[in-house]
Formats: structure tokens, sequence, C-alpha cells
């Protein structure tokens, strides 16, 4: 079991939690939530002795093998994605070696009978850690699970250098799953993975034996997988018995009672500090006032958490637009690859998105999805076929290019007045307020932001000005789970056409009523929404 007892971290002045108590239990599937910034990250460095702490105790079996995935893979070169995997066994592969060099001792003749037992007794002991630790398909193993993260056997022998930076994540990943540790933290595993390879990994994590202790900002991904929740928030870590959805419950309940808990008190601090006021002067009263002043000293003032900053913005009224938004027909699309030439991504795609549709586009990574949107955005011409875009269009594309389009060296408040120079400073400053950027940050550079700040930037370019057909590509990726919540909130009652690419279960069954599926070069529009789609998918597997 991994215990953290009375946990105290800080960094010069800023307190990231007091006295915080939690278990990693063997066999726990436990999610690790909470605000950007509250030091979620910092508490798995802590675990895994990369981080010194400043109180409390940290402890873990001295067996325990502990795999930990994080943002940061690391160099990856000189060797095939398939031995990459392979060499990231740790235990495993010193299992395997012990192993080998007891079976060569078995081999001597010249060894008596006390060595021989003791030797047998060994062997049996490594043999056994190294079964179970699943040394001896270790290369299947690593070969299934880089397939199921969506890299294709005929990519497993290529070089890791050839591979992207996106790409180099799932190879680090899958070294860490294909360890097979007795504890498993992981730090965001979902980020670069398209929906199949999600939900792959969601089965995984199930069937897994070990410990699991995680974060993630896909919501289900979440809900599915783990039984217990560790918050780490306003400086505390909170321990709530069930999943995601149970948390959520809980957490709410649990402030009702702590702002009626608050109030109450206040009540009598008011009451007592009326009294004090009014017979201070009084010697009569003297030996009361001071009695009822010791005792507002004692008192333990409970505090309201600051409400935690996310998205929090809702769109102007768009233009009205005509009934049909985009009309496609028989079109096809081709890429020229360097190497192996013309490259069909879909053809003979025919659709119509009518105003008010809410559409996701769904597909395998690599179907075109991407491509599809940049069609109909006008950022890629067809090969074949027609894209017919309706009357009074007015169009807001996200993608996850628009953040390299930034300027590094501006601030973010320059950014956004260069878009819309038209603007009062006023203006400007309560949009960026709306997506969490408020005080000295409007000043904070471009090139020092995260994927997450960048993507709210981007999302306030779009929304200055009133749009009425959006157009969205994992709009989503880098946001944590709050500012997703609150984007879904103001995308249900955004008065336009929506089309989406998201991996996000829980944004798309929440918000879309049409269904584009670009599988295999073809496009198949579903009527209905994703839930209903999702159940179509699951009848046909079936048979």
């Amino acid at each position: 079991m991994i215990a953290v007892s009375n946990l105290t971290k800080q960094y010069g002045h800023k307190v990231l939690y007091q006295g915080g108590t939690f278990q990693i239990r063997p066999g726990d599937k436990v999610g690790l939530v909470g605000p950007n910034g509250a030091g979620k990250t910092t508490v798995f460095r802590v675990i895994t002795g990369e981080e010194s702490y400043d109180a409390g105790e940290v402890t873990k079996p001295e067996r325990w093998v502990v795999g930990y995935f994080s943002q940061d893979v690391g160099e990856m070169k000189g060797r095939t994605a398939l031995e990459e995997v392979m060499a990231g066994a740790g235990r495993v592969s010193e299992l395997g070696k012990d192993v080998a060099a007891i079976e060569a001792q078995l081999q001597n003749p010249d060894i008596d009978e006390d060595q021989m037992t003791s030797l047998l007794e060994r062997y049996g002991e490594l043999q056994h850690e190294f079964e179970a630790r699943g040394g001896y398909d270790l290369e299947s193993r690593a070969k299934e699970i880089l397939t199921g993260l969506g890299i294709h056997p005929e990519d497993h022998h290529r070089p890791v250098e050839a591979f992207s930076g996106g790409w180099k994540m799932r190879i680090a990943l899958a070294k860490i799953l294909a360890l097979n540790p007795d504890a498993l933290l992981m730090d965001e595993p979902t980020n670069h993975l398209d929906l199949e390879s999600i939900v792959w990994l969601e089965e995984w994590l199930k069937n897994f034996k070990g410990a699991l202790f995680m974060t993630s900002h896909d919501r289900e991904f979440m809900n599915r997988i783990v039984k217990r929740i560790v918050e780490v928030a306003n400086k505390a870590i909170t321990v709530y018995t069930g999943n995601y959805e149970f948390y959520l419950r809980e957490r709410d309940i649990r402030m009702e009672q702590l702002l009626a808990a608050h109030k109450k008190q206040q009540d009598m601090l008011a009451k007592e500090e009326e009294f004090i006021a009014r017979f201070a002067a009084r010697a009569s009263h003297a030996a009361q006032v001071q009695s009822r002043v010791k005792k507002l000293e004692k008192i333990d003032r409970i505090e309201i958490p600051a409400e935690e900053r996310s998205i929090a913005f809702e769109f102007p009224q768009p233009p009205r637009s005509g009934n049909d938004i985009v009309r496609l027909h028989s079109l096809k699309k081709t890429w020229q690859h360097p190497v192996s030439g013309e490259k069909l991504v879909f053809s003979n795609a025919s659709g119509v998105v009518r105003r008010l549709d809410r559409v996701a586009v769904v597909g395998v990574n690599g179907a075109g999805k991407s491509t599809l949107l940049k069609v109909i955005t006008g950022q890629t011409e067809a090969t074949e076929g027609v894209c017919q875009l309706g009357a009074g269009l007015q169009m807001g594309y996200f993608s996850q290019h628009s953040l390299e389009v930034l300027n590094p060296q501006k601030t973010i408040m320059d950014e956004i007045h260069d878009r819309i120079p038209e603007a009062t400073i006023g203006f400007v400053r309560n949009l960026l307020g709306a997506f969490a950027f408020s005080g000295d940050d409007v000043h904070k550079k471009i090139g020092v932001l995260s994927g997450g700040e960048k993507s709210r930037v981007v999302l306030a370019t779009i929304l200055a000005k009133p749009v009425n057909f959006l157009v969205l590509d994992e709009p989503t990726n880098h946001l944590d789970i709050k500012s997703r919540e609150t984007l879904l909130d103001a995308l249900k009652k955004f008065d336009g056409t929506i089309m989406l690419v998201s991996h996000d279960r829980h944004f798309l069954r929440a918000l879309t009523s049409k269904v584009f599926e670009v599988d295999k070069g073809s496009l198949t529009v579903h009527e209905g929404t994703y839930s209903e789609y999702e159940e179509r998918k699951a009848r046909e597997a079936r048979g």
C-alpha cells in the first residue's frame, strides 16, 4: 500500500496542501482531481520521490514496482517503437536476466547439494515473479499495447525518431503499461489519444490487476474506471469514496453544509461583536465583554473557498443564416505523399448540414475528420465534388493549428485587441475576464502560456464577434473538466449551427443531434444523437 500521511507541500509562501492523508491500496482505482495549479502533478512527483515535501510521510512497499506516466516523455532515440516499449519493462528485464543467470549456474556439475538447493529456491522465487509480471509474453504484450494505442503493426519497427511528439507520447504510455507494475500513476493519459484508443485504454485499465492512481480531463473516462476520488483543492486533500459522479454530488452536499455552517457562525459572530461594541465602554459589563472577546479569539473561523476560475461566457446573438448550412456532393479528397504517391482520404462524400444542427464528426485517427472540416472552412480544396456553403454564414473555426497562429511575442491583451481593433479596452478586458484571464494575467506573453490557456485565447478571438456557424476541431484538448463543462453549457445555449470533432464522449453525448462518420474513405450520415449512434454501432458489432 502507498500511504500518504499528513502531507504538507509549499513553494515559497504558496501552500499547496497541509495535512493531506490518503492511501492507494493493492487493486485500488483512484482518481486525482482538482483545478489547474492546485498541485496534482506535484502529488505524483512526491509519491515517486522526484520532489521533496515539507512535512508528513510517504511510504510504499519496498518491492513494489511503480510506473509513472507524465506529460514529459523524455528523450527517445536509437530504438524501434517495439524495442523502446520492451526496454521500458524495467524490473521484468532484470528478472529475465537473473533467471537466465541461475539457469546457467544450475548447469554447472560441480555445485554441491546445498548450493543446488539454495539456487533452486531462489530460481523458483524469481521465476514466479517473472511469470507474474508477464515476462514470458512481454513482446506479444508490447505489440498488443502499441496496436491498442493506435500504432499499427507495420509501424512497430519504425525508429522512434520518425514519430511526432503526440505519437511519442503513445509510445511512452505503452512503455508504462507493458511494465505491468504493482502501482500505476498516470497524469493525463488520454491527452493525444483518439476516441478509439481512449476506449481501448479504458478497458485495459479496468482489467489491470495493480493499483491505479490517475488524473484525466476526460470526465467519462474517469467515471468509468475509478472507485475513489482524491481531491486537491483549497490547500487541502480530501478523499471521496465513489466514482467521479458520486464525487460531484457529494462535493455539492458538503459545500451546502459548509455554507450553512459559515452563515450560522457569521450570525453568531455578528451578535457577539454587537454586544462587545455596545457594552465595551461600560465598566459594569467589563468582565462579560472581556470573556466574549477571548471567546471570539479562540473560535476557528470557517472559510469559504474562492470559486475555481474557469471559462464562463455566453455567445453574442448571431445573425440568422439560411436553412441549408453546408451541402456536400460526391466530395473526394486526396493528398500527395512524397514517397507513396497519392493517398485517398475520402471519396463520394455527400451530406447536408442544416441550420441549428449539432453535428459530431467521428472516425478513427487518420480517417479524415479534420480534413473534412478544412474543406468546409476553405482551409483546403476538395479534389473532386462540391462543397456548397449556405447564405448568410458568419463562420468561427477552431483547430489545434489555430494555437500555432498566435504570436508568442504578444501579450494576451495585444493578441485579442489586434484581432478586434475596433473594440474598446474595457470590452477586451471583459472578454478576457470571461475566459479566466484577469488582472495582470492579460499582460502575459503568449509564448509562456500552457496549451489550455492558448485554447482559451483562441476561443476568445472566435467569439469576440457574433458567428452563426461554429466549426470546432478538438476544442476540449488541454481544457480541464470544469472548463469543459462550462464550454459545453455555453454551446448548448448557442443559437447557431455546430460541427464538432471531439474525443470526449460526455461532450458529444450531451451536445450532438447528428453524426457524420468518416470511415475507410467514405462518409456516412447518421440521423440522431451520438448516444443513438453508439447504440447502433454496438448492435452492428454484436451482429
